[in-house]
């Protein structure tokens, strides 16, 4: 009687290589669980000052940490729509942009850039923290950041889930197929992730049309 074949062990996925150097190159690949463990202490270290040290009344710090989750959702859009899809035209650009956001396109499935690495998210969220500075004062930009911070993991992971699971609730099904015919459908827009909404403003999502 034939021995049986043995069950072949599924081939360990290969990331995309970006960097030369392998210190860049790790520093490209984070882990899903990342971004709460570095940003959940930071957006209730926000909150909680706005509440115990400088004694914000609560319910004004609850609706403007509501509206930062809102102003996420549009920072979320324009910056996957202008800048993580920029029409490159030389060399330089186009590296950047497939550093950014390319590559996901190319390889949606890989694990560790699904959710942003910190050497990236950084220095967005701090420039992000100036520009609001300028129109927000202290100490409101502080549970308004926090919020907004909320709305950036909560885009995160619904992002990692649209790859990685079933999504079977109706709402999260649809964001799920929403985002996913972003990558496959070959009609481009569908810019938001988190939510459609901004789509439906600025008429990106080619589905309404």
């Amino acid at each position: 009687m034939p021995t049986p074949n043995p069950v072949q062990a599924e081939k360990q996925h290969q990331s995309i290589r970006l960097f030369e150097n392998d210190l860049l190159e790790r520093l490209s690949h984070v882990h899903p669980i990342t971004p709460l463990l570095m940003w959940t202490p930071i957006a209730g270290w926000l909150l909680w000052r706005s509440l115990s040290f400088y004694e914000l009344p609560g319910w004004p710090v609850f609706f403007i940490a509501l509206a930062g989750m809102f102003v996420w959702t549009l920072s979320e859009y324009c910056l996957h729509r202008f800048l993580f899809h920029f029409p490159a035209s030389n060399k330089a650009s186009k590296w950047l942009v497939f550093l950014f956001h390319g590559n996901h396109h190319a390889d949606p499935k890989d694990k560790t850039r699904l959710v942003m690495p910190p050497t990236g998210a950084i220095p967005i969220m701090a420039a992000l923290y100036f520009l609001f500075g300028l129109v927000i004062p202290q100490p409101w930009i502080q549970p308004f950041c926090g919020g907004f911070i909320i709305g950036y993991l909560i885009y995160d992971y619904i992002h990692y889930s649209t790859h990685h699971f079933p999504m079977k609730n109706p709402v999260a099904k649809f964001i799920k197929h929403y985002h996913l015919k972003h990558h496959h459908s070959g009609e481009g827009g569908r810019f938001g992730v988190s939510s459609p909404i901004w789509d439906w403003v600025f008429g990106s999502d080619p589905g309404r049309h």
